[in-house]
């Protein structure tokens, strides 16, 4: 597996060693051992989910204000932009952002610890998307940031306006939003 820190570097781009032939291929997905090394840390994963979207739906920028959760997330099937934004108020890298296209075909797999906001967006037909998360999901502490804050101003890739859940349509601008210490 290679690790690449990214502008943020607690955010860790991951790529799997692929072995292919005329049969398909093999990949191991997670390895605990590697992970907690390119980590940097012991982490433990304690839910897994799965969701499907179409093409423009936009998902995020959530969060956690208590029981934080770092995702390591992943695309089986389609193709998505994917940021992470620090917000981490003691954090230098406070409001900015990172993002990284996660695809069926490029197998990369995205590291968003705990105190980060999350996002994506679909770039394909539709998309299958996987995540472990380090907390368990609890509704009564999820946030929202506005996915257009221009503060952030995040590039999506997409064209036209995304799809978005009445929940993140009411996401708050970042500096009314509850962050981390």
């Amino acid at each position: 597996m290679n690790a690449q820190r990214l502008d943020i570097p607690d955010v860790i781009l991951l790529e799997p060693k692929v072995f292919g032939d005329d049969r398909g291929f093999f990949f191991e997905s997670f390895n605990q051992a590697q992970f907690d090394a390119a980590v940097g840390r012991k982490v433990g994963f304690v839910q897994d989910n799965h969701s499907r979207s179409a093409r423009n739906v936009l998902r995020g920028l959530h969060y956690q204000i208590q029981q934080p959760q770092g995702k390591l997330v992943r695309v089986v099937a389609g193709e998505v932009f994917d940021v992470a934004v620090d917000l981490r108020k003691s954090s230098p890298t406070f409001g900015k952002w990172v993002g990284a296209v996660l695809s069926a075909e490029n197998k990369r797999q995205l590291w968003v610890p705990e105190g980060f906001g999350h996002g994506f967006v679909v770039l394909s037909e539709h998309a299958e998307f996987l995540y472990k998360t380090t907390d368990y999901y609890a509704p009564a502490h999820e946030r929202c940031i506005a996915w257009n804050d221009p503060d952030l101003a995040i590039d999506w890739p997409m064209r036209g306006e995304p799809i978005l859940s009445a929940k993140d349509a009411q996401g708050l601008p970042l500096a009314k939003a509850e962050v981390f210490a």
